[in-house]
């Protein structure tokens, strides 16, 4: 029997052994579940803290808690007011400064005076759709589409960024009731309750916001929309235009093509090549007026108003308009031809090597005028186009018309033959000038034409005049208006050479006589008188 109690008893023993030791694994795992559960909390918390909702929400709590606060110590402001003593006084100022750094804290906090999520509940308004009229709006078209979808993406996210942090409450709200099942102490408890009331805080935000994003997207898609359908329409506009105007100057090269090869005189080619680029340029400039100006009589109206001012401002640049206008329909000069501008005492000669709108531009050329007046040549002339009313500008080439008379004078002396002298010149100069007479001739014949022409004879012309120291023969002949001086240089030399060979012809010039004598030699007539007595 004592043998069975013994045993009976080392079986109690071993027993209740083994049910503490369970009891205290079974302590150890809970608290060891608890405490990864708490680290998951953390976890949990700290990615919350990352997310704007969340953060916005905690700075409604805050705004809220110092609103209270701030009521609290206005309130003992009011009572230590009534007390008079050193302590309430020193008192008074720390509540006071206290009360000054909650209202600094909660103006920087006043946005979220009234609501949480008041930025964030409400989409972004849609800006509007720019003005696609021109190619260079185009882009300005494609920043647009990319920015409101910008936009869109980031509301987006936000409804994503609220949707995680719901999941994230979820799962805290397992968890926590794990734990409450684990360990109900009671705080575990209050954190579930205050986790609820915050899931159904932002349970109600994320329906205001899946609406709100609902709307904002179709808003959005609209918009691109509708800003497509602009770019595609300037687009094809533009490429109409551009089809057009990659016309024009095809039209125009050709032209000008056919220009050169039918068109003998390169001053009427240059003139059909003027008049075909002032035509391409016209048609241009009105093309894209009227296709990129939408309010043309607008335009009209802006400009009559300001024709008045604009006529006088720029006069100048009117009249040289007007004078281009003469000058290439009223062909008194062209490209290439050689004229003489008198302004200002000073006289240029020289050939036309392009006429603009405002200016024709000369090439000074080596001539008498430089000889006898400039002294130097070769320079560039640029004369307003209005000259042609004020100025005298003489055109050497008008026309057909490429001779002009010249002339030269030879004196003799008085005792001279000056029928052999003006035989001889008048042969030497037929014969030099005989090619630019013919010329001239036909030249002329041309001209009538267009003129009235009285005298059309164009053979060597001689004249004698009497002059103080001698006879002086003028002849004028046709010479080539672009080399005179070479025809002149010539005759000069062969006229001298053929009257220094004849010995009853002198050339006269100015000359003076003197008498040389003997101091000894000349007689006073005192000393004559007496002399004779």
């Amino acid at each position: 029997m004592k043998t069975v109690f013994l045993t009976l008893v080392f079986l109690a023993g071993m027993l209740f052994a083994d049910t503490n030791q369970t009891v205290q694994s079974k302590n150890q795992t809970m608290e060891q579940l608890l405490s990864d559960y708490k680290l998951k909390l953390e976890i949990i918390d700290d990615t919350n803290r990352n997310n704007i909702w969340f953060a916005r929400h905690e700075n409604y709590n805050i705004y809220k808690a110092k609103q209270a606060e701030l009521e609290s110590v206005l309130e003992d402001v009011k009572k230590l007011k009534v007390r008079v003593g050193k302590n309430s006084s020193a008192k008074l100022n720390e509540m006071e400064r206290r009360r000054d750094v909650l209202e600094s804290q909660m103006e920087q906090l006043s946005e979220f005076q009234n609501a949480p999520f008041s930025g964030l509940l409400k989409s972004p308004e849609v800006p509007l759709i720019p003005s696609i009229s021109n190619p260079f709006a185009i882009f300005s078209g494609f920043s647009y589409i990319k920015k409101i979808k910008q936009d869109l993406e980031e509301y987006n996210k936000l409804s994503r960024d609220l949707e995680v942090l719901i999941d994230n409450l979820q799962e805290k709200n397992e968890i926590l009731e794990y734990m409450i099942e684990l360990d109900d102490n009671g705080s575990f408890a209050s954190l579930q309750e205050n986790n609820k009331i915050l899931m159904k805080e932002f349970n109600s935000a994320y329906d205001i916001v899946l609406t709100s994003a609902s709307i904002y997207e179709r808003k959005i898609n609209e918009a691109v929309m509708r800003a497509s359908d602009a770019i595609e329409n300037e687009t094809k506009r533009t490429f109409f235009i551009f089809t057009v105007i990659a016309s024009i100057i095809f039209i125009s090269f050709l032209l000008k093509f056919f220009s050169k090869r039918f068109t003998s005189a390169s001053e009427k080619s240059y003139i059909v090549n003027k008049v075909i680029n002032i035509t391409n340029i016209t048609l241009i400039i009105l093309i894209l007026l009227f296709t990129y100006i939408e309010n043309m009589t607008y335009l009209v109206a802006v400009l009559g108003f300001a024709s008045a001012g604009i006529a006088i401002a720029m006069k100048d640049m009117f009249m040289n308009i007007l004078g281009w206008t003469v000058i290439t329909f009223g062909r008194s000069f062209s490209v290439g031809d050689r004229v003489k501008v008198h302004q200002d005492g000073c006289s240029y000669v020289g050939d036309i090597v392009d006429i603009s709108w405002m200016r024709m531009t000369i090439l000074e050329d080596v001539t008498l005028t430089t000889y006898l007046e400039n002294k130097r040549a070769g320079r560039v002339i640029f004369i307003p186009n209005n000259f042609i009313f004020t100025s005298l500008i003489s055109n050497y080439t008008h026309e057909t018309l490429k001779t002009v008379w010249d002339g030269i004078y030879l004196t003799i002396s008085f005792d001279s033959n000056y029928k052999k002298a003006m035989y001889i010149i008048k042969e030497i100069t037929k014969k030099y000038s005989k090619g630019y007479t013919e010329i001239a001739r036909k030249q002329l014949n041309q001209l009538r034409q267009k003129y009235n022409l009285k005298n059309t004879n164009v053979e060597p012309k001689i004249f004698s005049f009497i002059e103080p120291h001698g006879l002086t023969i003028h002849v004028w002949y046709m010479t080539n208006s672009y080399a005179a001086l070479a025809l002149r240089s010539t005759l000069s030399g062969e006229i001298i050479d053929a009257i220094n060979k004849e010995d009853d012809i002198v050339i006269a010039y100015p000359t003076q006589t003197l008498n040389l004598r003997r101091a000894s030699d000349v007689k006073y007539p005192g000393e004559v008188g007496e002399a004779n007595e």
